[in-house]
């Protein structure tokens, strides 16, 4: 288990769009309605499970929670690997609304952790990669360790969470 921060305001939009935007408009409308909070938080969870599942990543038995009091999303499953279970908790967090994933999933395979790196504004993969390696060149394995979220090495933003692997 591992509770991992986020910056809120950074990520993809996810809640303003389709059920979840329809569920988050009613508890503004009626804050202190807890079926509707209930509702809101069920279908934020149901959009950031779809958006695991539309980067390709899945894991056994697979389930999200969100809480928007917290802004904490909840993973759980069983993952293939320790590369897929950090996949899916950087899909959970950057995401605009979250600012904590409590990592609760396990791995089949396992292997050493990578570490966690948050962009800021001026940030290339090249820069940090000579942080974390001592060489700006090695930019392309923390491009493939962050794939599929990532779809060009150029296309970073600031506040976005990344994996960073151990060489």
């Amino acid at each position: 288990m591992s509770l991992i921060d986020f910056v809120k305001d950074a990520g993809e939009k996810l809640f303003g769009r389709g059920q979840a935007q329809a569920a988050m408009t009613e508890v503004k409308a009626d804050p202190n309605n807890e079926a509707k909070v209930q509702a809101a938080n069920a279908a934020a969870g149901d959009a950031i499970l779809d958006y695991i599942k539309s980067q390709n990543l899945s894991a056994t038995g697979l389930t999200v929670t969100f809480d928007g009091a917290t802004s904490t999303v909840s993973v759980f499953g069983v993952a293939p690997d320790q590369a897929t279970k950090e996949k899916i908790a950087l899909c959970c967090g950057n995401v605009a609304g979250v600012a904590k994933v409590n990592n609760m999933m396990s791995v089949d395979q396992s292997a050493p952790e990578a570490t966690y790196y948050t962009v800021v504004a001026g940030d290339t993969l090249s820069k940090i990669s000579k942080t974390n390696y001592g060489d700006p060149n090695k930019y392309m394995k923390i491009f493939e360790a962050n794939k599929p979220m990532l779809s060009d090495p150029n296309k970073i933003y600031p506040g976005q969470v990344l994996r960073v692997p151990p060489l």
